[in-house]
This record gives C-alpha cells, structure tokens and sequence, in this order.
C-alpha cells in the first residue's frame, strides 16, 4: 500500500474517524498536525500544498491529497469488513453517513468545540444565539440514533461498519458539549460496543 498520512487536528473527531478506521484495520497512518485555534490550516502553503479549502482532515495516499472525513474511511475501508458485502446494507451504511455530516455533526461537534476548546465567553454574539436551536438538534439526533440502536447492536449489520464509526466519533464525546448521554441507555450500550472492538483506539491515543 501507498504511504499514508493523515493532515490532522488530534482533538477533532473528524479526524479521529480516519484514525479509528485505520487502527480497526490494522493499517499504519503517519501523522501531521495542525492547530485550528491557531489558523494553521488557513495559511497560504496550507491551502496551496494540502487543502484549497482551508480544512483538515486530508489524508494523502502517496501523492494524491483526499479531503473529507467521511470520503478518506471510506477509501480505507473499501472491500474490507467496515463496509457490507449487501448492497441495501451498504447503502444503509452511507445513509447513516451522511445523517452524521448533516444532523449530527454540525449540531454535537460543534457544541463542544466550542463549549471544550474556545470558550463560552469567546464566541460572538451571532454564536452564542444558535447554541439553543443547536442542543435541541443535537438532541434530537442522539434521540433517533437511541431508538435505532434500542433493537440492534450496530448501525448496520450485527458488527461495526463505517456507520458505526462515522457516528462514534463525535458522540461519545458528546458530553463535553453539555449532552448528557446517560438520557440515552441504547447509545451508552453502544458506545462501550464499539470501545470493544479489537483494534480499537481512543481519541488521545
């Protein structure tokens, strides 16, 4: 295989979800880093060598540079067990893929950047008024997922698949954004599931 390295911030579960793919399959990945905070990925060398758009994670196969999350597990994943072999079940994978890019994500991710690492009292005013319409989001997210999970161990199937840690990620770090995950006994259930799984890694490994 190509030499793999992964453009990342190590507090983002983003980039976390490329990690936990890789180490779920044994895959080695090299690291580089990059501080958010400090507008790291916003300079022009960033922008022009790694991502036009000023994002992490990317992670560079030999000499070509995938961005997005969710494209580069897939990438890694691809004809391995993370991903079905039925074709109903894979697309049920990448529903819950893009449930977490379009419901989850934007709502429990960003709560708790901002609630973890920039600060109540740093955010603008513009911020602080959809932290509301956020929470209640989020939960609502958390509240679809307990109930999937309440008959079913795994998003898909009856082991981990991508979906599985596409929505890991963020959410059991949910509670460092105000959530609290106990209201949902089936996620809790998961979560530990997926801690579980041979290969596993945790977010600070």
């Amino acid at each position: 295989m190509e030499k793999l390295i992964l453009h990342e911030d190590a507090v983002s579960g983003n980039c976390y979800k490329i990690r936990l793919t890789a180490a779920l399959l044994g895959v080695p990945i090299e690291r580089r880093q990059y501080d958010i905070l400090k507008g790291e990925t916003r300079t022009p060398e960033f922008m022009a060598q790694v991502n036009a758009n000023g994002r992490i994670p990317v992670l560079q196969i030999g000499d070509k540079l995938l961005p997005e999350s969710n494209a580069a597990c897939w990438w890694l994943a691809s004809r391995t067990p993370l991903v079905p072999d039925d074709r109903f079940d894979q697309a049920d994978m990448l529903r819950w893929m893009f449930f977490e890019q379009y419901n989850h994500e934007p709502n429990v991710a960003t709560l708790r950047f901002w609630n973890a690492f920039v600060g109540f009292d740093n955010l603008t005013e513009a911020q602080r008024a959809l932290i509301p319409g956020k929470r209640a989001a989020g939960e609502a997210a958390l509240a679809l997922m307990d109930e999937h999970l309440a008959s079913r161990d795994f998003f898909v199937g009856s082991h981990v698949t991508l979906a599985d840690v596409a929505l890991y990620a963020y959410t059991h770090v949910a509670e460092d954004g105000g959530f609290e995950l106990a209201r949902w006994p089936a996620i809790m259930r998961w979560c530990a599931a997926v801690a579980g799984t041979p290969g596993y890694i945790g977010i600070d490994a």
